[in-house]
């Protein structure tokens, strides 16, 4: 039981929250359970896809292959692939972080892992189309730009600021992690 609630402790503490506002005010209450269970469902909607694509880059992509279009040596066509990979993955930004995680397992460098999680976050395609179509194209190709540009020095500056030791002990935990999926 005590491990249970470790792990899920903020689950728990919404929860809790929720009942208490239930109780104190119950119009909110309702308005808070189907807002958190809205949030839910949409998350039962977009993780289980992506698990499974996660299961399926994790069998059929060999270690080797992701290491040369991704890996430390992988240079600018690394950091192309990693931005395209970012900008035409589908889903909320909570998934791009089980796809960091196995492609860190599989050798992928950490600035690329970075450049990645950027991508996914600011220069999704259709945000792209929809831009151009409703605020013009020259903005929606400045954003982009400036987004690019952004991600870019960022994923850099990161690379560049955190110890060693840090980035070091992220990829034993997406090494154990990896491992314990498949004990």
């Amino acid at each position: 039981m005590k491990k249970i609630v470790r792990q899920y402790w903020l689950f728990l503490l919404i929860m809790i929250f929720d009942l208490v506002v239930l109780a104190v005010r119950p119009a909110s209450g309702q308005k808070i359970f189907h807002y958190t269970l809205s949030n839910f469902v949409q998350m039962l909607e977009v993780i289980p896809p992506i698990f499974v694509l996660l299961g399926l880059l994790d069998v059929w992509v060999p270690k080797e292959v992701l290491m040369r279009y991704l890996g430390p040596r992988s240079g600018t066509g690394g950091w192309l692939l990693s931005m395209t990979l970012g900008a035409v993955a589908a889903g909320p930004l909570y998934g791009a972080f089980p796809v960091a995680a196995v492609m860190a397992k599989k050798g992928a460098s950490y600035f690329n892992i970075l450049t990645f999680i950027g991508a996914w976050s600011t220069l999704k395609i259709p945000m792209f189309l929809f831009e151009t179509a409703a605020l013009g194209s020259k903005f929606a190709v400045t954003r982009a730009l400036v987004d690019i540009i952004g991600v870019t020095l960022l994923a850099y500056i990161i690379q560049r600021l955190m110890p060693k030791s840090e980035i070091e002990a992220f990829y034993v935990r997406s090494s154990a992690a990896g491992q314990s999926d498949k004990a």
